[in-house]
C-alpha cells in the first residue's frame, strides 16, 4: 500500500462491501452451505473439505455435486469416513465432478480415514505443520498437509493435482477457503470457528473474481493468481485488519461475482 489517503479509500470500500455481502443469506448459494447441514465437528470437517475440493466452476453445479457425494455417505460423512470398509467405499464408485472422479474420491476418502484414525483428525495435521514464527506460517501448514495427505504407497498420479502444491507457488484457493471456514469465527455465522489456529494467520482465497476486484481497487498488483499474489493481497488486508484480515474475502468475492449489483 502507498499513501494514507488511498489506504483509507480501500478500507472504506472493503468495510462497506464486507457489510453488504457477509450476511447469513450468503450461505444458501455458496459451497459453505454443505457443511452447514451438519452440527458435529467431524461431519463439518469432512463435508467441508470434500466440498472445498470440488469448488471450482458453476456454484449450482458445485452444490449439486457435493450434495450427491454426501448422499453416497448416507448424509453422515464423519461416521462414513471413520467406519467405512471396502464394501462401503463402493458407494462412491461412479461419482464424477468434472475432473474429480471415482479414483480421486476413493483416494481422498481413504486418506481422510487415515487422518481421522491415525492422526486425530484434519485439524491436528494442519496445526502440526503451522509455523507461528513465520509471517506466512499457514503456507507451511498447507505444505505439511499435502505431504501427509499423499504419504501413501498407493497414490494415483491423476489425484495429485486435486491438492494444490504451495511449494510450487500455487495459490491454493480451495484449501485457503476451507481453512477460512474452519478457523474464522464471525457474528454472521458463515464460518465455523472450529479450529484453534489464529485467524490472523489465514491467507486470502484468491480466484478470478476476488483477484479482479483486488486489482481494480489497487491492493493487488501481481498479474498472476499464484502464491506470491496471495501473500501480497493478504499482507495488504492485514494492514487494514491485522486480527481478521481474511474477512474481506467476502467483500472481494461478493463484489466480483455480482459485479457490484
Amino acid at each position: 500500500m502507498s499513501g494514507n489517503h488511498q489506504a483509507g479509500q480501500w478500507t472504506d470500500f472493503l468495510e462497506q462491501r464486507y457489510k453488504r455481502y457477509a450476511q447469513p443469506g450468503f450461505i444458501a448459494d455458496d459451497p459453505v452451505s454443505i457443511p452447514h447441514r451438519f452440527t458435529r465437528k467431524t461431519d463439518i470437517e469432512v463435508s467441508g473439505f470434500l466440498t472445498a475440493t470440488i469448488s471450482w466452476g458453476n456454484r449450482k453445479a458445485i452444490l449439486k455435486g457435493a450434495a450427491g457425494l454426501m448422499q453416497r455417505m448416507d448424509n453422515a460423512p464423519g461416521d462414513f469416513i471413520l467406519n467405512a470398509v471396502d464394501a462401503d467405499f463402493r458407494n462412491l464408485e461412479g461419482f464424477v465432478y468434472r475432473t474429480f472422479q471415482t479414483t480421486d474420491v476413493l483416494y481422498f476418502c481413504r486418506a481422510l480415514q487415515r487422518f481421522l484414525l491415525q492422526y486425530g483428525g484434519l485439524e491436528k495435521v494442519f496445526t502440526g505443520g503451522f509455523n507461528s514464527d513465520e509471517e506466512f506460517g499457514m503456507v507451511d501448514a498447507i505444505a505439511h498437509f499435502r505431504k501427509m495427505f499423499f504419504d501413501d504407497e498407493w497414490v494415483p498420479p491423476r489425484t495429485l493435482k486435486h491438492v494444490s502444491d504451495v511449494t510450487r507457488g500455487a495459490a491454493a484457493k480451495r484449501i485457503n477457503m476451507f481453512l477460512r471456514w474452519m478457523v474464522r469465527t464471525d457474528p454472521e455465522g458463515i464460518d465455523f470457528g472450529l479450529w484453534h489456529l489464529p485467524a490472523s494467520s489465514l491467507l486470502c482465497p484468491l480466484d478470478v473474481h476476488s483477484g479482479a476486484v483486488a486489482r481494480r481497487i489497487g491492493i493487488l498488483t501481481r498479474k498472476q493468481n499464484d502464491l506470491k499474489a496471495v501473500k501480497e493481497l493478504t499482507s495488504n488486508l492485514r494492514m487494514i485488519d491485522p486480527v481478521d484480515p481474511v474477512r474481506f474475502d467476502f467483500a472481494l468475492f461478493g463484489e466480483g461475482v455480482t459485479g457490484g449489483r
